[in-house]
């Protein structure tokens, strides 16, 4: 679908974007992480065309030039003329999209519709709510059936409803669409996306499906809590790589392999350890994202 090739963006002499690459798949949602200046928005916005790139390549369905007619984006802070209606924006924005005014009528209508936002299409957007705002924006992303999706931060604005909306919306729209979104939110990220790019001083740390990044970054561990003392010997176990003893009989025990814990369970029994907890613990995106950028 997109492949970008030592995309750079410099504003004087700040680089905001230094040399990364990446490719995008048809029909997959990809989450763009990184920390507030990564240059997550910069990128977005090169893809979309609305920057043109310092040096790099950017290749959309094969060709050099990026057709705004096939991609959709929705800003991380969308602007909106107060006095238009919510129809009368979203046929703005189809006609801008290319659409002719019947079609535009139509697709404008199903995509309000789309973001629970039928009711209000006669309405002032004046008068609307941040989240209200926000799904308007979607929609207008939405109205003329992109082949791309381009959405930074959508979930920004919203209440936990929303947010989930969205996300339930985000779900079903890649099932014919390919979706490219930036976060902060790495619990969204973990729950919608299919390959995971991070952003750290507008470089790529690193780039690729989150299984693969769960899989290369992940380190099994446990929590093991007992009547005694558990200092002395867990240290000196071969398949332990780290302790961290919250008291004497309570630690957080790091392994070299997910089957260890088996292994150290077998331990415990032969020591006649009295184990009053041991929970198998499952590192999350967040954990694995701290780790990657080195936070």
């Amino acid at each position: 679908m997109l492949s970008v090739n030592h995309l750079t963006k410099i504003y004087k002499q700040h680089k905001a974007v230094q040399n990364i690459s990446f490719d995008l798949r048809h029909q997959q949602c990809t989450a763009l992480l990184g920390p507030n200046g990564a240059g997550k928005t910069t990128t977005l916005q090169m893809l979309s065309g609305l920057l043109t790139p310092t040096s790099g390549r950017i290749q959309f369905l094969g060709r050099e030039s990026i057709n705004r007619s096939e991609i959709g984006y929705l800003p991380q802070h969308p602007a909106f003329f107060s006095w238009m209606t919510a129809l009368e924006y979203m046929l703005f924005a189809a006609r801008l999209s290319g659409l002719k005014r019947r079609e535009a009528l139509k697709k404008s209508r199903n995509a309000l519709r789309y973001a629970g936002l039928e009711r209000d299409e006669g309405r002032k957007i004046g008068g609307f709510s941040g989240g209200m705002k926000q799904r308007l924006g979607l929609a207008q992303a939405l109205v003329h059936e992109p082949k791309l999706l381009i959405l930074d931060e959508p979930v920004a604005a919203l209440d936990p409803s929303g947010r989930r909306e969205v996300l339930d919306m985000m779900k079903e729209l890649k099932k014919k669409m390919t979706i490219l979104f930036s976060t902060h939110v790495l619990h969204d990220a973990e729950e919608v996306c299919d390959q995971i790019i991070m952003l750290k001083e507008g470089a790529v740390k690193w780039s690729g499906p989150l299984h693969q990044l769960k899989y290369q970054h992940h380190t099994p561990s446990c929590i093991l809590a007992a009547e005694e003392s558990l200092e002395g010997w867990l240290e000196h176990l071969p398949y332990v790589s780290k302790v961290a003893y919250e008291k004497p009989s309570k630690a957080k025990i790091f392994l070299t392999e997910q089957s260890d814990h088996r292994r150290l369970l077998a331990e415990c029994l032969n020591r006649h350890v009295s184990i009053l907890r041991f929970e198998q613990k499952t590192q999350s995106l967040e954990d694995i994202y701290m780790k990657v950028m080195g936070l």
